[in-house]
């Protein structure tokens, strides 16, 4: 029964997803340079890929929350989504908070996303973590749980 789940989960994905659309998965990734997350989203965005977050997203990753349509985004079980205020290295070499790219980062995400980091005490030096069924309430499971489990053999 499990396999039979499994197997009508992936072709409900596969099916959903069209022969034209192509798969990105977000596993670990710690993000970067904002500018250079603002590019590569934006080429994501046109191209109409499905976003499948799978692990950790954070920093400037979770730029793809704003940059990419909520319909083509899902999360796995495995998704995190870390966020925090932006730096830049001061005079001395230490990380000092950005407040105006701070700014311009938070006003990239979704009103519900900005909702979940306000009620967290705003974009901030800590990291602010979004995941299970907070980030379920939020954005729509990828069902490749069920496939990954499907394919386990079954333990006795």
């Amino acid at each position: 029964m499990k396999l039979m789940t499994g197997l009508l989960a992936a072709v409900l994905l596969l099916a959903g997803m069209g022969a034209s659309h192509a798969v990105v998965r977000i596993a670990d990734d710690r993000g970067g340079r904002i500018g250079t997350y603002v590019d590569k989203y934006q080429s994501l965005r046109s191209s109409g890929e499905t976003v499948i977050i799978d692990g950790l997203c954070a920093s400037a990753c979770t730029i793809v929350l704003g940059a990419v349509p909520r319909d083509k985004i899902c999360v796995t079980s495995h998704a995190s989504l870390g966020f925090h205020a932006a730096w830049d290295f001061g005079a001395n070499g230490r990380a000092v908070t950005n407040p105006e790219a701070t700014q311009m980062l938070y006003s990239m995400y979704p009103p519900a996303v900005r909702r979940w980091i306000t009620a967290r005490g705003g974009l901030t030096p800590r990291m602010l973590f979004l995941r299970g069924k907070q980030l379920t309430a939020l954005y729509k499971p990828c069902y490749l749980d069920a496939q990954a489990s499907a394919s386990r053999p079954a333990s006795h």
